[in-house]
């Protein structure tokens, strides 16, 4: 039976929203497109009618997967817009977000994935990595002496590596340590003379 082209749109919609969930969960290697179809309602047989391969999935996977992400900041922000730096990180530096495995930040459940895909899938996730950082260059200002948005730059990388650290390890209490440290750090920071001190060493 033909499908209509709203309906062939939507099918690609569906395939690119479970396809984001499904990626973060297993892997861009750890789920073949069997499963990934499977998971929309569609056969293999129809991937190649809307998909030029599953690089080009996972490129789209992951814009879809970084966009709500932001939105997730954009919604945790805008809930407390007095600090809305520290409800990001209370948000993002949870045991509930270090949970979300099928839902969670992209960039911690694929970033090292996507150091070995190609151009699309990199370019992805810059766009994300880019939006973070433009989200959090609003709420904090620059320490003496940085580069323009080198503390944001510090900020993020601090939570992905948390919450990265923190899923890697089977004990909860340290798992909780790592979450808990990173968002004393990120809400901080290092003492301005610690920072000069580093770049005289």
């Amino acid at each position: 039976m033909r499908v209509s082209r709203s309906q062939a749109a939507e099918n690609r919609q569906t395939v690119i929203n479970v396809a984001s969930r499904l990626f973060r969960q297993h892997g861009f290697d750890g789920i073949g497109l069997k499963d990934l179809m499977k998971g929309a309602g569609l056969t293999q047989g129809a991937f190649y009618k809307q998909f030029a391969s599953k690089e080009d999935l996972a490129a789209q996977a992951s814009r879809r997967a970084l966009e709500s992400a932001s939105r997730r900041w954009s919604d945790a922000a805008a809930a407390n817009p007095q600090d809305p730096l520290g409800a990001v990180i209370a948000f993002y530096l949870s045991m509930a977000h270090r949970a979300e495995r099928m839902d969670g930040c992209p960039v911690v459940a694929l970033g090292s994935d996507a150091a070995r895909q190609g151009a699309d899938v990199k370019a992805s996730f810059e766009a994300g990595i880019r939006d973070y950082l433009e989200m959090l260059g609003r709420w904090v200002g620059d320490a003496d002496g940085e580069e323009p948005g080198g503390k944001a730059m510090a900020i993020l990388s601090t939570m992905v590596g948390a919450v990265l650290l923190s899923r890697a390890v089977n004990d909860k209490r340290l798992s909780k340590r790592f979450l808990q440290a990173a968002a004393e750090s990120a809400l901080t920071g290092p003492p301005a003379g610690d920072a000069r001190q580093g770049r005289r060493r």
